[in-house]
């Protein structure tokens, strides 16, 4: 009634009264109801407005009691006053309406706590027929819900269902409500199924159409051409919306799950670079209210990104705030430049305003401030402080009072994406990393085998451990899922950030997300988002420009090796806004390019700050990097480059510049933060101690990759590498040395590989590393130490024997140092390891140079001083083969010599603790042959089967062997020396079945291979022995120095079967084994240098001088027991092609039965020892024939055996002889003959005949023919005391021995091989330095003592059955018929006198012998041959020398006269046992020699006939006693004697008167002298005839005769006219005796018969 009267005072008393009744809850509902209609006429009436709204609030907040209308009626009263014109009422009234509407719904919630027990079914909301279908619902519930759904009508510009009497709203205000009432009261909708219902099919359609103007709006859009006017975004409702989506969102986002996808979709368009900017600022402040719920964006993703066909929410979101913030950098809102700072946000809300003055620098002086800023391609943007860290405080969201779209500063929509980032991955991380270690702990739990209480997180407490697990999965996936969806966007993002961030704590905050992105990719296992953040990070590191392929490449291809550094490149940097900025570090890029250096500007703040994330990164999770580590290494090795740290002792990295390449400039602001970098990079890779295996694993190959690169990139660069890897590999193995086994065979191997890198600084490093950890790993107490693990041992050794196949002479070194190191720190502890060491000591080859060899020699040097008796004797062998390679090296000649005396040395060493050697090492062989018979295999080990010990030697001996062939005749001649020493040394310690080996394997063996080499050596002439040294003309080419070894090899091999015969013949193969040598004895006799083949025969002679073995005081007293089988050849034993073959009689089993008898044992028998007599002349015949035998083609190359060598092979004839002569047969006198003639017919070398040729005055036989003579001789001597059987050789010997006589004439021939002929010595003096000229000997003093040798042989054996037939007269006759008819042509005039007496001697003792066996016709074709021989000989063809005194005429004349004397003393008395017809010659020839006819003609030759008068007279006295001798007993005969001087007279006839007719015609000039002594001669021979028919008996001479001779009487009357005296005392001498036919006339027959006889005539 009061409030009624309308009058103020009343009304405000009775107003306060009813409140004070209202507070104390005495008001009923139809009170209420009555207040209420009254209030509702105050305010009609516009009375007490504040107070009204006051009354209602008390009214509705102390009790329940106003429903329905009522409160519809008190709600509308709020609305009403709420539009009035009054400022003060409008806000008083707005703040009472929203009060309550909350007083509304709170009074839902306490309705809803009251019958919270009482469990309703709620009944199923009927689609949308009955908008206020509430009839479920109870009264405050219900009215709250037509409170809201009128809220919604108002809003859509509807009219309300319930609030009845509105007249007019705002749409911002009933957003606000109805952004309140969902915020405050999410419960309500979400426990009552008409609210929700509401929710879906009111507030959403609703949102979403008022978002309309927003969506289709585009800025800039010109709107004149479209047809229908876009509505303009206005900002208060936008504004509004966009917290309504917010809430809705926040609260709802299960109940309306395709809904809020809609609105996400809008909020990420509204964010286009196309909407206005407060549209966008706006939404991405509703973003980051996301942002900070990572629960609610894992439930985005799970029901959005994880759906098949729904979009992908979660990652638009991501890529959209990307976007933002990219479009902010390329589309500058204008004015918002760097260049031209703006003032335009000066007024825009409180935290902003005042740092809008100058956007660049506050104060331009000398301390500027640089604000905190982007700054990406000249556009520069501030960084606001916005919003504290996790929690999204909006600025413009909250600008409820602003009705104009408000001024964005510049920079806050950047700052407010910044910070969504940040908070989406920290919201994100936290989250899942939570989880995660959640996981983790039960997963442990449930694995561990007491089952420990299940540990509960704050988030949920877990179930059993299956539903744990599969919990799990589908937790991982989701995770999964999330990193999926953002890292993409995030990464774009935080990358561009990162490369305009100015600011250092924005840096770092960028920087910490990517760190804690890579990390947890890491942890999810996500490799290729792991390594994208990481690459950010890394990229962050370098300097702007400097491209490395790494980074670039695509992170998809990271998983697989195929990026390098190769492509880098470095750019300069280009001139713009970055170029003015301070220079803080230049340095060399670490690429390919040399262009330019590397310029760590201001901006290498930020690169420091990204290096030390990066090393956090790798310090703190280098668990989950994986291959990773390959990024990160190779980031971190580019600083380590552009930074100047080099590596140094242990591989740390420490400051230091290398000289070479402009020095980095460095800045105080870098160089304070080196020392740091380096040492968090020390402790990066010491911390690796702490990784897993798996995760120690994944560092060494990235740095092995790393390393690869590195090296990839030094190749054909001398530029200084990149040594970072390789360094850190060192650091790495050294602080993981207690489990180095794991990691030892990656990490060798790849610093292997680098020890073969051409580049020398890479290499140097890694032979550094590589040693170093060696050496530490060795001095390591292991546990359990090396000595007992020495698999570990080798392990660790293994890659220095692995350096052996590098190379690089530095690396070598490295080696080696490390190995003198080794050796003196642990030498005596190797053990096991020595076969290694000394294996790298043996690597060494010859073309490695000097130093290098010298290095592993003075290792080689200390071993054998030193440590030989420390190691195993199982290494003994190696030592060996050690020092025998240093001796095969040819670099230094010293070395070689020296190794030799090692080897020496070692011999010594073996020598001495021999027994000991022997025990350690039969022990081993038991062991190896244990293990050998396990696996079923043979025992393989060098000259096995013989013991160990025996083997050791057998190593060395062999070794030496090798040396025996060096190139350097140096080396060749001392270890040959050595071998024999220590053979004849040390050889009695070898078993003696091990002989077998020392002669086959080793010594047989060098021979083989000298002979080779001898063979195939060069023989090019070398200049000088290197320096000034001069080699001797005997040693100037390759094969006269093998010559000298071979010489050497072969002299020793049979001292040894000379001074061990009776150590060798017991092996059951001597025969064999002499067989090989006397092969080897033959080649080298036979090889075509003289030095060789003389030495091979004085070997020949030094084997044979063995007459059969003595034991010597080396031997043992008693044999050795044989125990080793040896193969036996029974059978043939010699050279089987020539045809003689002993059979062995015993059997190799009774020899050595005989050996362990108690007998002194036989050491050979007779047949054995004559087999092996018959190999040696088999050989000596091959060596002779070969030899001998004369060259089928002739050149300048031809080979002719020297004297000396065919002298030593004649001598050493009579040696063997002896010990064949029983089993010699003709064939082997053939053989033997042979091989004389050939030797004999061998010419000497021009240069070589001054020394063997006597001046041709001499007549001395050279050693060679006396050789030859002395050999038939003993032969001759031995079949002399032979058997019969023996004496059938002498025809044989005659043969030979004739053969040689005729060389006095016909020197023999050596094959085609032109030799001057000795006898042209007399007039061409021999030229005896003619090129390739070969001199025949001076064959006349051999051939003339082989004459004597005939005779005096023949005077023995005349009358032996075999020189009768076979005939040997006739060819001695025949023999010395050619120097006899040669006469003065011989090429020696003693020739034909000594064959002249020669023949007479044999013709003394023969003709009788001849005569004896007349009968048997034996003889038979001797006499013609004889005739013949006298015939050539007394009336030879060849003239005497002009020079030839009277004297020397008449003692030749003399000799011939000997001969007539002969033949009338020793054949014409004997006529009748002599044949016709040779006596019929004797007859011409006599009568021949009676008288000196002249030829026809006259020529030149014939001037000087002398006339052989004495001879003549013989001749013809001979000639008459025979024809008119008494002692005619045939017809026959006197028919000769009457024919012959029917020629004598016939021919002095014709003489006659061809001198008449010449002496005519001649006139006054007188006759040749030739022709005068003729005629003289002829009337001499006339007087001579006629006194000799008258001495003769009448009755013998023929009237024929007689008429004949008084014929010739004219004829002599008519050269009474001749002028010259001389014939006229002739023809007075030969006329005289014709008075003895003056006889008168007789009777008329005997005129008559006379003048018949004178007509035949």
């Amino acid at each position: 009634m009061g409030c009624g009267t309308k009058e103020p005072k009343i009304t405000q008393l009775c107003l306060a009264a009813i409140q004070r009744l209202m507070s104390h809850e005495v008001v009923s509902e139809a009170a209420a109801g009555n207040i209420i209609n009254m209030l509702w006429q105050l305010m009609e009436n516009s009375l007490e407005e504040l107070k009204l709204l006051q009354t209602v609030l008390v009214l509705l907040t102390t009790n329940t009691v106003v429903h329905d209308e009522a409160l519809s009626k008190a709600i509308v009263l709020c609305f009403r006053l709420h539009f009035t014109k009054d400022n003060i009422t409008n806000n008083t009234a707005a703040a009472t309406v929203r009060q309550v509407v909350t007083v509304v719904f709170e009074r839902v919630v306490a309705e809803d706590e009251r019958y919270k027990d009482t469990v309703d079914q709620p009944v199923a909301v009927q689609g949308n027929s009955n908008r206020r279908s509430v009839s479920t619902l109870k009264p405050c519930a219900k009215d709250a819900y037509m409170l809201f759904q009128d809220l919604c009508q108002l809003v859509n510009a509807d009219a309300p269902y319930w609030l009845v009497g509105m007249t007019e709203m705002t749409r911002t205000f009933g957003l606000e409500l109805l952004e309140s009432v969902l915020n405050d009261f999410p419960q309500v909708f979400l426990q009552h199924q008409e609210f929700s219902f509401l929710l879906k099919e009111r507030v959403c359609p609703l949102v979403i159409k008022l978002f309309s103007p927003n969506i289709k709006f585009r800025q800039g859009s010109s709107t004149s051409s479209s047809p229908a006017p876009v509505e303009k975004p206005y900002f208060p409702i936008c504004m509004r919306l966009l917290r309504v989506v917010s809430v809705l969102i926040k609260q709802f986002y299960s109940l309306l799950v395709t809904e809020c996808e809609i609105f996400l979709s809008l909020l990420v368009k509204f964010l286009d670079a196309d909407k206005p900017q407060w549209l966008r600022a706006v939404a991405v402040e509703s973003i980051h209210r996301l942002c900070v719920q990572p629960q609610l964006l894992r439930s985005f993703c799970q029901s959005y990104d994880m759906k098949q066909h729904s979009t992908k929410v979660f990652r638009d979101i991501v890529n959209a705030l990307g976007s933002f913030i990219q479009s902010l950098f390329l589309v500058p809102s204008t004015g918002n430049t760097s260049v031209t700072p703006s003032q335009t946000g000066s007024n825009a809300s409180g935290n902003t305003g005042s740092a809008q003055t100058n956007p660049g620098v506050l104060g331009m002086g000398g301390g500027a401030t640089v604000l905190p800023a982007f700054e990406y391609r000249g556009t520069w943007i501030p960084i606001l402080n916005v919003t504290v860290q996790g929690s999204a405080k909006a600025t413009y969201l909250e600008m409820l009072d602003k009705v104009e779209p408000p001024t964005i500063p510049e920079g806050y929509a950047m700052s407010v994406a910044f910070h969504c980032l940040l908070d989406l991955v920290r919201g994100i991380t936290t989250m899942i990393e939570g989880e995660l270690g959640e996981a983790e702990t039960v997963s442990q739990a449930t694995t561990e085998t007491t089952s420990l209480p299940a540990q509960s997180s704050e988030q949920q407490d877990l179930q059993s451990v299956s539903d744990q697990s599969e919990k799990e999965l589908v937790s991982r996936a989701v995770w999964e899922e999330m990193v999926n969806a953002c890292w993409c966007g995030l990464l774009a993002a935080l990358s561009l950030l990162l490369d305009a961030s100015t600011d250092e704590a924005a840096t770092e905050n960028i920087l910490k997300a990517e760190l804690t992105m890579a990390a947890l990719c890491g942890r999810l296992a996500l490799v290729t988002s792991r390594d994208a953040f990481i690459t950010a990070i890394c990229k962050g590191s370098l300097p702007p420009h400097y491209a490395l392929t790494v980074l670039n490449s695509t992170t998809a291809a990271l998983s697989s090796k195929s990026y390098s550094i190769q492509g880098q490149n470095v750019q300069m940097i280009s001139p713009s806004s970055e170029s003015h900025q301070q220079v803080v570090a230049v340095g060399q890029p670490l690429a390919l390019q040399p262009q330019g250096t590397v310029m760590l500007t201001s901006k290498s703040i930020p690169n420091i700050q990204c290096m030390r994330t990066l090393l956090n990164l790798a310090h703190c999770h280098g668990a989950v990097l994986g291959t990773s580590w390959q990024l990160v290494l190779a980031t971190l090795q580019h600083l380590v480059w552009i930074l100047g740290l080099k590596p140094g002792v242990g591989g740390a990295l420490k400051p230091g510049r290398a000289v070479e390449g402009p020095s980095t400039v460095l800045t105080t602001a870098v160089m304070t933060d080196l020392p740091v970098i380096s040492n968090i990079l020390s402790r990066l890779f010491e911390s690796s101690q702490y990784l897993d295996d798996v995760s120690l694993h994944h560092l060494i190959n990235a740095l092995c990759s790393l390393s690869l690169e590195a090296m990839d990139m030094a190749y054909g660069n001398n530029k200084e590498p990149s040594l970072f890897a390789v360094a850190k590999l060192l650091e790495t193995g050294l602080v993981n040395m207690h489990r180095i086994e794991i990691l030892w065979r990656p990490l060798t191997g790849h610093l292997l590989e680098v020890c073969q890198h051409p580049n020398s600084r890479m290499r140097e490093w890694g032979a550094e590393a590589l040693t170093s950890l060696i050496k530490a790993g060795l001095t390591f107490s292991h546990d359990p130490p090396l000595s007992q693990n020495q698999r570990l041992q080798l392990l660790l050794l293994n890659p220095l024997k692995e350096l052996s196949n590098i190379s690089h002479p530095d690396i070598r070194i490295k080696q080696l140092e490390c190995v003198l190191q080794i050796l003196q720190s642990q030498g005596d502890s190797l053990g096991p390891g020595w076969p290694l060491v000394l294996g790298v000591m043996g690597a060494i080859r010859s073309d490695q140079g000097e130093s290098l060899i010298r290095t592993a020699f003075q290792c080689l040097q200390l071993v054998v001083t030193d440590f030989l008796p420390t190691m195993p004797c199982t290494c003994l062998q190696i030592v060996v083969e050690v020092a025998g390679s240093f001796g095969l090296h040819n670099q230094e000649l010293n070395i070689s010599l020296t190794s030799i005396g090692l080897l020496w040395n070692i011999s010594d060493y073996f020598f001495q603790r021999g027994e000991i050697i022997e025990k350690e090492l039969n022990k081993e062989e038991a062991v190896l042959q244990k293990q050998a018979e396990e696996k079923g295999v043979m025992l393989n080990r060098p000259f096995h089967p013989a013991p160990p010990f025996d083997c050791l030697w057998l190593c060395l001996y062999a070794k030496l062997g090798e040396l025996c062939v060096d190139p350097r005749p140096a080396v060749r001649k001392s270890a040959g020396q050595t071998l024999f020493s220590t053979i004849g040394a040390h050889g009695t310690l070898l078993q003696h079945s091990t002989w077998h080996t020392v002669i086959w394997k080793v010594l047989f063996h060098l021979l083989d291979r000298v002979r080779e080499s001898s063979t195939t050596a060069d023989k090019e002439k070398i200049e000088s022995g290197g320096g000034n040294i001069l080699i001797h003309h005997s040693r100037d080419t390759a094969e006269k120095q093998w010559a000298e070894t071979w010489v050497l090899t072969l002299a020793g091999v049979a001292r040894i079967f000379n001074t061990r015969r009776y150590l060798l013949q017991p092996l059951g193969d001597f025969s064999q084994a002499w067989d090989v040598l006397l092969d080897h004895i033959q080649s080298a006799a036979l090889s075509k240098n003289n030095e060789v083949s003389l030495a091979a025969l004085k070997s020949f002679q030094e084997i044979l001088q063995i007459v059969s073995p003595v034991r010597d005081s080396e031997k043992p007293d008693t044999p050795p027991a044989i125990n080793v089988s040896v193969p036996v050849v029974v059978g043939t034993t010699t050279a089987t092609s020539l045809g003689r073959s002993f059979m062995r009689t015993d059997s190799i089993g009774e020899r050595i039965g005989r050996y362990n008898g108690s007998e002194p044992p036989v050491i050979t028998d007779e047949i054995e020892d004559l087999n092996l007599w018959w190999a040696a002349w088999n050989s000596w015949y091959r060596i002779g024939s070969e030899s001998t035998r004369p060259p089928i083609t002739c050149d300048k190359l031809t080979f002719i055996p020297s004297q000396p060598f065919l002298t030593a092979l004649i001598q050493i004839f009579p040696a063997l002889y002896q010990h064949i002569k029983t089993g010699f047969s003709m064939d082997d006198l053939q053989k033997l003959g042979v091989i004389l003639h050939g030797a004999v017919s061998v010419p000497i070398s021009s240069d070589a005949s001054p020394f063997i040729l006597p001046s041709y005055t001499e007549a001395v036989l050279t050693s060679l023919q006396e050789a030859v003579l002395t050999a038939l001789d003993v032969l001759q001597k031995a079949i002399c005391v032979g058997s019969e059987s023996m004496q059938i050789m002498y025809p044989a010997i005659f043969d030979q021995l004739l053969a040689f006589v005729e060389f006095s004439c016909k020197p023999p021939q050596y094959g085609q091989l032109e030799t001057k002929h000795i006898a042209n010595a007399k007039y061409n003096q021999i030229q005896l330095f003619a090129p390739a000229e070969w001199v025949a000997l001076n064959y006349v003093p051999f051939a003339e003592r082989s004459l004597e040798v005939v005779v005096d042989l023949y005077q023995k054996t005349a009358c032996h059955k075999a020189v009768v037939t076979e005939k040997v007269l006739q060819n001695i006759i025949k023999t010395l018929r050619i120097p006899l008819s040669l006469k003065y042509s011989c090429p020696s005039e003693s020739t034909w006198k000594l064959a002249v007496s020669s023949l007479l001697k044999v013709l003394f003792i023969g003709l009788p012998v001849a005569r004896q066996h007349a009968s048997s016709g034996k003889f038979d074709s001797m006499w013609p041959e004889l005739a013949n021989t006298f015939e050539d000989f007394l009336f030879t063809k060849s003239t005497p020398p002009d020079n030839l005194s009277i004297q020397e005429f008449q003692k030749n004349e003399s000799i011939d006269v000997e001969v007539v004397q002969l033949i009338s003393t020793e054949i014409l008395p004997y006529a009748n046992f002599i044949p016709k017809e040779f006596v019929g010659q004797i007859m011409t020839m006599l009568n021949k020699g009676s008288i000196h006819s002249q030829s026809s003609s006259f020529t030149e030759a014939e001037i000087d006939i002398r006339m052989r008068e004495e001879f003549s007279k013989v001749c013809f006295e001979t000639l008459l006693q025979f024809s008119f001798s008494n002692k005619v007993t045939t017809p026959q005969e006197g028919y000769i004697s009457r024919m012959a001087l029917s020629v004598l007279l016939k021919r002095s006839q014709d003489v006659l008167h061809r001198y008449i007719e010449d002496e005519r015609l001649s006139g006054k000039c007188p006759l040749p002298r030739q022709q005068v002594t003729e005629i003289i001669f002829v009337l001499k021979a006339v007087s001579t005839l006629i006194d000799s028919l008258k001495k003769t008996q009448p009755e013998n001479v023929d009237a024929n005769t007689w008429a004949q001779v008084i014929a010739l009487y004219p004829t002599l009357v008519e050269c009474i006219t001749c002028s010259s005296s001389e014939v006229c005392s002739a023809l007075k001498e030969a006329l005289v005796p014709f008075k003895d036919f003056m006889h008168p006339p007789a009777s008329k027959n005997i005129c008559l018969r006379l003048g018949m006889s004178l007509h035949d005539q």
